[in-house]
């Protein structure tokens, strides 16, 4: 069972179309993450499905139920649904327990179990209920937001770009939380966010919106691997793509013979491999001509692994992006063979 789906949404602002035509399923329990570049139209899509904007046309269900379309349209406040904004938009005046107990009916003091019991799911100390929000970390402000959410035992989750003000380590710590707070509740979430990283590692469904249409949605390794076009390919991460002759399965290009997936594919075409695909070997100054080999011009040191960019040899002096564990990373200057693993995508468009 599906718990949203989305039937042909569009919307306008004025003349400039900001989402068009976009259809899409979200499962029951599931973590989708809406990946775009500024501009793309995801921001607006999280909104109409939030209730906080209305489609100019198109459907929006939410377990069976229509939210918008059809003549019908059901406000923010009764569609059950959490909204984690990017800055947390925790309310100044409100001490920790306040925000979170905001929305719940009663007393304060009837209301403090419940409270309690949000923190305790947040992983909050409850003895942080009577703190202000000035007194909380970043992450700590993330955390009371995400409890307010969640008081209402809301049926879909939205999350709004809303580990983006939080340092790396803690970006990524309190993500992973998320998703498995998320999965632990049950809870249907949708993450908006532009950082790709992060939209591959919190979701199992990946939605890529480009120029207000969904270019391409389905699993993240599959989004990764098997992108719909080069562009996609580029924006998921770095990416090396080559001309090469397709037939029978094999690709020849600058690497040499690789493996393609599409084995129906022939003729000229481009291929995708991913940095991590490609193994460096170094070889010695006067080694015997390798199948491919290239030298190192440039090294990116990045902690567990460094970014090189190597030139291959031969007639095009091409120069490949490639990824590799930094304790065996060859320096700058030095000849390397090249070897490619697993198979390659070929691209189409």
């Amino acid at each position: 069972m599906n718990s949203l789906e989305l039937y042909a949404l569009n919307k306008s602002y004025g003349p400039l179309p900001a989402v068009e035509a976009v259809t899409l399923s979200v499962p029951a329990g599931s973590r989708t993450a809406i990946v775009g570049p500024s501009g793309s139209g995801k921001t607006t899509l999280l909104r109409m499905i939030a209730g906080f904007e209305f489609p100019d046309s198109g459907r929006i269900m939410l377990d069976g139920e229509s939210m918008a379309g059809g003549g019908r349209i059901v406000p923010a406040h009764r569609r059950r649904i959490g909204y984690v904004p990017q800055d947390g938009a925790l309310f100044p005046h409100l001490t920790v327990a306040g925000n979170i107990g905001f929305g719940l009916d009663g007393a304060a003091a009837s209301r403090r179990p419940r409270v309690e019991e949000l923190m305790d799911m947040v992983q909050l100390d409850i003895r942080m209920g009577d703190r202000w929000p000035h007194e909380l970390s970043g992450g700590q402000q993330q955390r009371v937001a995400l409890a307010r959410a969640l008081a209402q035992r809301p049926r879909l989750m939205l999350l709004d770009e809303p580990f983006s003000a939080l340092d790396t380590g803690l970006r990524a710590a309190m993500r992973k939380a998320v998703a498995q707070l998320m999965t632990r509740a049950g809870i249907t979430s949708i993450l908006v966010t532009h950082d790709q990283a992060e939209a591959l590692s919190f979701a199992d469904q990946l939605a890529v919106m480009r120029g207000g249409r969904l270019a391409q949605a389905g699993a993240p390794l599959d989004v990764y691997r098997y992108p719909c076009d080069e562009d996609i390919a580029r924006f998921l991460g770095d990416a090396v793509v080559l001309p090469a002759r397709i037939g029978q399965g094999w690709a020849e290009c600058e690497l040499g013979r690789v493996p393609v997936g599409d084995t129906t594919a022939s003729g000229d075409a481009r291929i995708l491999l991913r940095p991590e695909q490609i193994r460096l070997a170094q070889m010695p100054e006067q080694a015997p001509a390798a199948s491919c080999r290239g030298v190192v011009t440039d090294s990116d040191f990045g902690g567990h692994d460094c970014i090189l960019t190597v030139r291959l040899a031969g007639a095009t002096q091409r120069s490949l992006t490639v990824r590799s564990p930094s304790p065996d990373a060859p320096g700058v200057g030095r000849p390397v063979s090249l070897a490619v693993a697993g198979t390659a995508h070929v691209l189409r468009g």
